[in-house]
């Protein structure tokens, strides 16, 4: 029976999506072509093998439109023999990649396959692709019924959140300050050097996540407007930031890699993929999380880290009080209040972080989720080898 296997995962240091950011100014194809180019060099990948790259990416218009996955390919000088497919599966867009990768591979369409993802905020503003030509909203007058809403918000689904689960402003605060935290201790301590493939820009080379702030208090925190609402407890301070960055992984099964003289980081033990309500939208991690734990046969508490998106500190503290999880394995190097959050690249890059904080630290089963816009969420639990 075939399995699959990742071999190895790389990412870019992730920079402000501002004008003014460390990676603003580089193509996103080229940014891609930067972690598919690092990839291949540190496992010695002959790119012809690649039977496919998936690659996820959120807003898929002006330079990232037109199958950004296949660009990234030609960017990268690999051959015109290797195909690439572009996947939106909102915020989870590259996680759902690494999944179609897996299934793949199962199902013996591919041998090898690279999936990942990409997003340059600084470049593709988000929500450019709905405001695109002014062609309107990506919902029709059936779901504003069904739901009773003109449009859906997620930071309005964020404090919905945080009131459905009693979370107060200072908790939420305080976990967006212990997310800085471990961000930091990480870099202090080398963490993340074994994953970043540094980028060179016009300005010099960029090795280090740009977003981390060090030295916050709740004082300094409460100053902060609420985002949302005049009363909310939702604000930019504790909710994720505007990011640019790109992440890749190559995909395979054990067989295979053991044929190319590859040791793998880790199987691809369980994937699962849930929709939940889109009005709250982001409570989707705690039912994939549940799905996932039911089809591995793992408890909660036999998965020494988890990588949990922060879009929000709230859906990462509702994660947390919903499925009962330790909160010293939760984003144990920081998430992406403080390391950023480049939407279509995210959830390869929060598998990179974790396969290589269990490879570092000897974690035997690590899980990924992450809220997704429309209210769906991916989980998917990993087996280190």
């Amino acid at each position: 029976m075939r399995d699959a296997v990742i071999v190895d995962a790389v990412r870019t240091p992730v920079g402000r999506g501002k004008p003014t950011g460390a990676l603003a100014g580089l193509h996103p194809t080229d940014l891609s072509a930067h972690v598919l180019t690092a990839l291949a060099e540190r496992v010695g990948l002959d790119p012809v093998l690649v039977d496919d790259v998936i690659w996820g990416c959120v807003s898929q218009v002006g330079a990232q439109a037109g199958s950004i996955g296949r660009y990234s390919v030609l960017a990268a000088g690999w051959p015109e023999s290797v195909p690439a497919v572009t996947v939106d599966r909102q915020c989870g867009s590259s996680q759902q990649a690494v999944h179609q990768a897996a299934a793949g591979v199962v199902a013996g369409q591919y041998d090898i396959a690279v999936a990942g993802g990409v997003e340059m905020m600084s470049v593709v503003p988000i929500g450019s692709a709905r405001a695109a030509a002014g062609l309107g909203e990506p919902f029709g007058p059936a779901v504003k019924k069904r739901y009773g809403v003109e449009g859906f918000n997620q930071g309005l689904g964020a404090e919905m959140i945080a009131e459905e689960f009693g979370l107060t402003r200072e908790q939420l605060d305080q976990h967006a300050l212990d997310s800085h935290a471990r961000a930091a201790a990480a870099v202090d301590e080398g963490r993340f050097s074994g994953q970043i493939a540094p980028v060179t820009t016009p300005n010099g080379v960029v090795d280090t996540d740009e977003g981390i702030r060090r030295g916050g208090t709740l004082e300094s925190m409460a100053k902060l407007k609420p985002a949302f609402k005049p009363d909310g407890v939702i604000h930019a301070g504790n909710a994720s930031q505007i990011s640019d960055g790109a992440a890749a992984l190559l995909v395979t099964t054990s067989e295979i890699a053991a044929r190319h003289g590859w040791t793998p980081i880790a199987r691809f033990h369980t994937g699962t993929v849930v929709g939940t309500d889109p009005v709250t939208m982001l409570k989707g991690p705690i039912a994939a999380t549940e799905k996932a734990l039911k089809r591995s046969g793992l408890s909660i508490d036999d998965i020494g880290a988890f990588e949990i998106n922060e879009a929000f500190a709230s859906v990462t503290l509702a994660w947390l009080a919903a499925t009962g999880a330790d909160y010293r394995r939760l984003n144990p190097n920081g998430g992406a209040i403080a390391l950023g959050h480049p939407l279509g690249g995210s959830g390869a890059r929060l598998m990179t972080t974790l396969l290589h904080h269990m490879r570092d630290q000897g974690v035997r089963y690590g899980l990924q989720s992450m809220c997704e816009g429309g209210g769906m969420a991916n989980a998917t639990i990993l087996e280190l080898l």
